[in-house]
Order: structure tokens, then C-alpha cells, then sequence
């Protein structure tokens, strides 16, 4: 056919080496075979095309000191990209290949810079001339394909880049589509993230790629109207919530040599996205504007959507604590975190919330102890002059936060067991004996026992033993003080106040020296380096 004919490449310099030789005839076969409407055979060229493409990268990455081989590829790709772009090539065949092609072109680009920029050229090409909604699955479909197989922050960054393009392009059902791009996204970028092998340049460039689809989303939704674009908002606010978490996990691999502040202009970006988003300070370190996010985005049988995000609360907390770490941030975000502190400092149950929120920081593993540091001077700073013993416990009811406040605790004491840091570890005391200060008397024995009765650490135990004991003290002080015809009057308050002074304590203690699974006592060696370092810090 004349149309086959006339997409053979030109160029007496391109003909004359025997592997674009090759990739020409590789090219023309595929273009006949699919204007002929032959499947079977289609099937067969485009194959080949893909293996031919896939045997170029290969050699270029294995031996990236082969000069050859990178010019090769560059070629490769050069001439590969006139081809699409010839006027005369019939849609039917860029329609074919734009399935099959963005993943092979996209391993071109570990080769080069140059590589890489001719692979965006080619994704790009595809993004213009076929169908936004075909080359969204294509290219989620790519991106998985090779967040699985071949590892690398470069080849991925054209499919990514070619993402926020395509976002630009969707005519319909907007949310419904970008809904079911994120998640392939997320799990590429945490992916790549962790195979960076502490390369800075790549980490930045995989994050501005990843916040030019957060632009391009927000792009979409300014266009939109009422619930449509309510939606989308709510979408985009936890993909945001999700590059904080993300980024934060990053900064560990190059934590060593890399600096929280190095992040800030980049964090920035993320927290300007939150004003258009809904989201404040508040409502974000409270939890209440992830509920409310999460009730608009998520189906009733959708339970597990978020799974990909791992912990979206711990993108809420994160966010606010970097606006605690550089008033740039809170700024690009609109906030006075100073406001917001007040009113935590002043109102005991959205307090409570917070430090559920801000255990997520506390637990986890794979956070930088810096984030940590900075999370628990917040939670110093909220709890700072509170004192849940001058309240009436009766007017306190914190039942529906129990296990949350446990599980921040819990998270401190592994702070304080694991921190090198001794001014961390001496933090991470005092913020455990603030919470345990903001907790009604009725929940705080409880509470205390469970610390104890679920720790593994025999210093811990005797730290936590010595909290017991200092409650022990205070609640007597606090009985001699109280008037007999006071005590008579409000017997509820006096069971209240003698938990620590019964029964409940004799069975902690033998708890202790007697564990009931046998053994010697759950007593801290004398040498100990974390009961040391509490008590008697250098």
C-alpha cells in the first residue's frame, strides 16, 4: 500500500548502518502487517520491534562504558521518533504501537539524559495523536509493569511525566479516571523511591515529576463545577498526603548526607496544594479533614482503595510537622501554627486526636529520627502548662481515645528505648508523662499497666514502675489535702482517686517480679543504658 510505502524512513545517513538498517525494515513490517489488518501478524512485527528495542537498552545499560552502545541507542530512539512523527503514517498504526511501545522506550532513558528525553518525546507523540482515556491505561499499565521488573527512578520518569500529560487531556468522567491512576503512581513512586540508592538528583527529580501530576490534577479541577470538582479536590488531597509520607521515608536513605532543609522548598509545593484542597492544620493533625476526605473519595465496598498509601493519617501528621519545622511551609500552606496550638493547647479532646494522629510519626520504623525529634517537640508544645489533675475527671471522658493514647505512648517508649539521641530520649520522657498528665485518673492506671504489662523492655518496666509509683505519691499527697465532709459527698471521686493506692497496684508489682510465664524478675540491669540515660542524663 502507498501509505505503508511512504512511512520508510528517508536519509541516506540512517540506511547506511546496518542497526538502523534494521530497525527501519523492523519498522515497515510493522506498519504493513497492521494496515493490512492481519492480527496474527501484527502480533509478530510489533513483537519483534519491542524485543529489537528491548536488545538495544539492554546492551547499552549492561555496559554503560561502551560509548557505542550508547549512541546506538540514541540513534535507535531518534529514528524511532521521525518515524511517528511522519505526516503520512496511517493512525491505525500509532494506535498499535502506542500499546505496546512506552515501556521499552521509557528503559532507554537510564542510558542518557538524551535518551531520556527522546523517550519522553516518543510517549509524548503517542499522548497527542491517540485517546487520552487509551493512553492512561497504557501507560498505568507500563508504569506497573515496570515498578516490578526494572527498577530504575529514570525509566519511569518518562511514563510519569507522560501521566500528568495525559491527566490535561481527559475530556470525561475525570475522577473516576485519575481515581484509578493514583494508586499505580503511589506504588511506583514508593517503589523508586527506595531503590534510589541514596542518589539525591534522582529522589528531586522523581518528586518534581511526582507534584507535576498533583499541578496537572489541579489543572483539571479548577475547570470543574460542584460535586465533580469537590471530588477531584478531595483526590488530590491524598495523593498530596501520600507524597508527604513518601518523601519522608526517602529522606531516609539519604538522611546521612542530606538535610531536612534541603527538602523545604519541595515540601513547600506540597503544602500549597492544601488550601485548595480544604485541608487545615487543624482538621489534618485532628484527623477530621482526612475523615471527611475519605468519605467523599471512597465507595461503600471500596475499604481497602487506600491500602497503596500504607497510613494516610501519617500523611496528615507529617504535613503539619513540617510546617513546625520551617514557617515557609506553613506559610505556602496559609497557616498560623501558632493558632492552631492554642486551640489544641486549649480544647483536651481535639488534643486527644492529635497525639492519635502523631503516633503514626512515633511508630514508625522508617522515618528519620529528625521527623521524630520535631513531632515530639509539637506534642511538648500542646500538652505544654496542661494538667489533666487540676480537672474534675468526672467532666473528662476520654473512653473513645483510650487505644489511641496507648499506642502513642507505646510509640514514645520505643522512642526512648531505640533513640541514640539522649535530648530526644529525655523528650520522648517528659512527652509520656505530659500525655499520661492530660489522661483521666479513672483511664491513666490502666493505661500504665498495660504500658507495662506489654513491654519488652526491662528498663522500660522500671521506668514506667517508677511513673507508678510517683502517681502513688501524688495521690496521697492529694487525699491528706481533701476535707472529710468533701470526701463524703463524692465517693465516686474517692474511688478515683485511691486507683493508684488498691489492690490493682500489689498485682502490677508481683506482675513484675513474678512473671507468669516463670522466669527470674523483669527488673533493668544496673547498667543499663536507657534507664541510665533518663535518670541520670550526662
Amino acid at each position: 500500500m502507498l501509505a505503508a510505502e511512504s512511512t520508510e524512513l528517508p536519509g541516506p545517513s540512517s540506511s547506511s548502518k546496518p542497526l538502523l538498517l534494521r530497525l527501519q525494515e523492523t519498522l515497515t513490517s510493522c506498519s504493513r502487517s497492521i494496515e493490512s489488518g492481519d492480527d496474527d501478524q501484527s502480533k509478530v512485527t510489533v513483537s519483534n520491534l519491542v524485543n529489537f528495542l528491548d536488545s538495544v537498552s539492554d546492551a547499552a545499560v549492561s555496559k554503560p562504558e561502551n560509548e557505542d552502545a550508547k549512541n546506538n541507542a540514541l540513534e535507535v530512539l531518534s529514528e524511532t521518533y521521525r518515524f511517528l512523527c511522519s505526516p503520512s503514517l496511517d493512525q491505525s498504526v500509532i494506535d498499535a504501537l502506542s500499546f505496546e511501545l512506552p515501556k521499552p522506550v521509557s528503559k532507554f532513558s537510564v542510558v542518557s539524559s538524551e535518551c531520556s528525553e527522546f523517550a519522553r518525546s516518543i510517549i509524548n507523540q503517542f499522548i497527542e495523536t491517540c485517546s487520552p482515556r487509551d493512553m492512561l491505561s497504557i501507560l498505568c499499565e507500563a508504569l506497573a509493569s515496570l515498578n516490578e521488573t526494572f527498577k530504575s527512578t529514570a525509566c519511569v520518569s518518562p511514563l510519569l511525566s507522560g501521566l500528568s500529560k495525559v491527566i490535561l487531556s481527559i475530556k470525561r468522567r475525570h475522577f473516576e479516571q485519575v481515581k484509578v491512576t493514583i494508586p499505580v503512581i503511589i506504588m511506583a513512586l514508593k517503589t523508586m523511591s527506595l531503590e534510589s540508592d541514596g542518589d539525591i538528583t534522582e529522589l528531586e527529580n522523581l518528586f518534581e515529576t511526582a507534584i507535576g501530576i498533583a499541578d496537572s490534577i489541579h489543572s483539571v479541577s479548577v475547570k470543574l463545577e460542584g460535586i465533580a470538582s469537590e471530588k477531584l479536590r478531595s483526590l488530590l488531597g491524598l495523593y498530596i498526603l501520600g507524597l508527604y509520607i513518601l518523601q519522608a521515608k526517602a529522606l531516609v536513605s539519604v538522611s546521612t548526607t542530606y538535610k531536612l532543609s534541603s527538602w523545604l522548598p519541595m515540601t513547600s509545593k506540597l503544602a500549597s496544594f492544601l488550601p485548595y484542597c480544604g485541608l487545615s492544620y487543624l482538621g489534618l493533625i485532628t484527623g477530621s479533614d482526612v475523615d471527611q476526605m475519605t468519605k467523599i473519595v471512597l465507595e461503600e465496598d471500596e475499604d481497602d482503595y487506600f491500602s497503596y498509601l500504607s497510613n494516610v493519617n501519617l500523611g496528615a501528621s507529617l504535613s503539619v510537622i513540617w510546617g513546625q519545622i520551617s514557617d515557609e511551609v506553613s506559610q505556602a500552606a496559609k497557616e498560623d501554627l501558632n493558632v492552631v496550638k492554642d486551640e489544641l493547647q486549649n480544647n483536651q479532646t481535639k488534643r486527644w486526636q492529635a497525639i492519635g494522629m502523631l503516633k503514626h510519626i512515633f511508630s514508625s520504623c522508617d522515618l528519620p529520627w529528625e521527623l521524630k525529634r520535631h513531632s515530639i517537640d509539637f506534642l511538648l508544645c500542646i500538652t505544654n502548662g496542661n494538667n489533666s489533675r487540676k480537672l474534675d475527671d468526672g467532666d473528662s471522658d476520654c473512653s473513645c481515645y483510650v487505644t489511641s493514647l496507648f499506642s502513642a505512648l507505646q510509640a514514645l517508649t520505643v522512642v526512648i528505648v531505640y533513640a541514640s539521641d539522649s535530648v530526644l530520649r529525655r523528650n520522648a520522657f517528659d512527652a509520656i508523662k505530659r500525655v499520661l498528665a492530660d489522661i483521666p485518673t479513672s483511664q491513666r492506671f490502666d493505661i500504665l499497666k498495660a504500658l507495662i504489662t506489654n513491654c519488652d523492655s526491662s528498663s522500660m518496666i522500671a521506668i514506667l514502675l517508677d511513673l507508678v509509683r510517683e502517681e502513688m505519691r501524688f495521690e496521697r499527697s492529694r487525699r491528706t489535702s481533701i476535707e472529710t465532709d468533701e470526701v463524703s459527698k463524692d465517693n465516686n471521686k474517692v474511688s478515683q482517686t485511691t486507683l493508684f493506692w488498691s489492690a490493682s497496684v500489689l498485682e502490677l508489682v508481683e506482675f513484675v517480679l513474678r512473671p507468669p510465664k516463670g522466669g527470674p524478675p523483669v527488673l533493668q540491669d544496673s547498667g543499663d543504658g536507657v534507664f541510665l540515660l533518663i535518670f541520670f542524663p550526662s
